[in-house]
Protein backbone atom coordinates (compact mmCIF):
# COMPACT_ATOMS: atom_id res chain seq x y z
CA UNK A 1 0.00 0.00 0.00
CA UNK A 2 1.91 2.53 -1.29
CA UNK A 3 1.32 6.13 0.29
CA UNK A 4 1.29 8.99 -1.90
CA UNK A 5 0.75 11.61 0.64
CA UNK A 6 0.66 12.70 4.47
CA UNK A 7 -0.24 15.80 5.78
CA UNK A 8 -1.72 16.79 9.12
CA UNK A 9 -1.67 13.37 10.49
CA UNK A 10 -3.65 12.02 8.00
CA UNK A 11 -1.74 9.37 5.73
CA UNK A 12 -3.45 8.66 2.03
CA UNK A 13 -2.37 5.42 0.28
CA UNK A 14 -3.76 3.69 -2.80
CA UNK A 15 -4.04 -0.19 -2.69
CA UNK A 16 -2.24 -2.51 -5.71
CA UNK A 17 -4.59 -4.27 -7.72
CA UNK A 18 -7.78 -2.95 -5.22
CA UNK A 19 -11.32 -3.13 -6.45
CA UNK A 20 -13.61 -0.60 -8.67
CA UNK A 21 -14.36 2.45 -8.07
CA UNK A 22 -11.24 3.80 -8.23
CA UNK A 23 -10.94 5.35 -4.72
CA UNK A 24 -8.19 6.55 -2.27
CA UNK A 25 -7.60 5.14 1.45
CA UNK A 26 -7.13 7.56 4.32
CA UNK A 27 -5.82 7.29 8.12
CA UNK A 28 -6.25 9.44 10.60
CA UNK A 29 -5.75 8.99 14.27
CA UNK A 30 -7.06 5.10 14.35
CA UNK A 31 -9.95 6.39 11.97
CA UNK A 32 -10.27 5.27 8.49
CA UNK A 33 -12.11 6.20 5.33
CA UNK A 34 -12.08 5.40 1.82
CA UNK A 35 -13.03 7.94 -0.96
CA UNK A 36 -14.15 7.57 -4.16
CA UNK A 37 -11.45 9.65 -6.81
CA UNK A 38 -14.68 10.44 -9.46
CA UNK A 39 -17.42 11.72 -6.69
CA UNK A 40 -14.83 13.03 -4.16
CA UNK A 41 -17.20 11.52 -1.65
CA UNK A 42 -17.14 8.40 0.99
CA UNK A 43 -17.39 5.49 -0.18
CA UNK A 44 -16.82 3.64 3.71
CA UNK A 45 -15.50 4.38 6.84
CA UNK A 46 -15.30 7.55 8.73
CA UNK A 47 -12.78 10.29 9.92
CA UNK A 48 -13.27 13.50 11.78
CA UNK A 49 -15.22 16.35 10.36
CA UNK A 50 -12.18 18.87 10.41
CA UNK A 51 -10.13 16.46 8.74
CA UNK A 52 -12.07 15.26 6.34
CA UNK A 53 -13.35 18.31 4.69
CA UNK A 54 -9.61 19.04 4.37
CA UNK A 55 -9.40 15.33 2.86
CA UNK A 56 -12.25 16.25 0.41
CA UNK A 57 -10.97 19.47 -0.61
CA UNK A 58 -7.70 18.44 -1.13
CA UNK A 59 -8.88 15.68 -3.14
CA UNK A 60 -10.97 17.66 -5.04
CA UNK A 61 -7.43 19.55 -6.05
CA UNK A 62 -5.36 16.92 -6.81
CA UNK A 63 -8.06 14.22 -8.41
CA UNK A 64 -6.21 14.08 -11.62
CA UNK A 65 -3.34 13.14 -9.82
CA UNK A 66 -5.38 10.50 -7.92
CA UNK A 67 -6.86 9.41 -10.91
CA UNK A 68 -3.38 8.87 -12.67
CA UNK A 69 -2.00 7.17 -9.33
CA UNK A 70 -4.99 4.89 -9.45
CA UNK A 71 -4.22 3.77 -12.97
CA UNK A 72 -0.59 3.07 -12.18
CA UNK A 73 -1.39 0.98 -8.55
CA UNK A 74 -4.11 -0.88 -10.47
CA UNK A 75 -1.68 -2.36 -13.19
CA UNK A 76 1.03 -3.23 -10.69
CA UNK A 77 3.37 0.31 -11.60
CA UNK A 78 4.77 2.68 -8.79
CA UNK A 79 3.02 5.70 -8.00
CA UNK A 80 3.88 9.23 -7.54
CA UNK A 81 3.94 11.25 -3.86
CA UNK A 82 1.41 14.05 -4.47
CA UNK A 83 2.00 17.84 -2.52
CA UNK A 84 0.50 17.84 0.52
CA UNK A 85 -2.11 20.75 1.94
CA UNK A 86 0.33 23.57 2.92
Amino acid sequence: MPTICTFRGIRIYINWHDHLPPHFHAEYAGMSVVIDINDIDILEGQISDKQLKMLLGWAALHQEELLENWELASKGEETFAITPLA
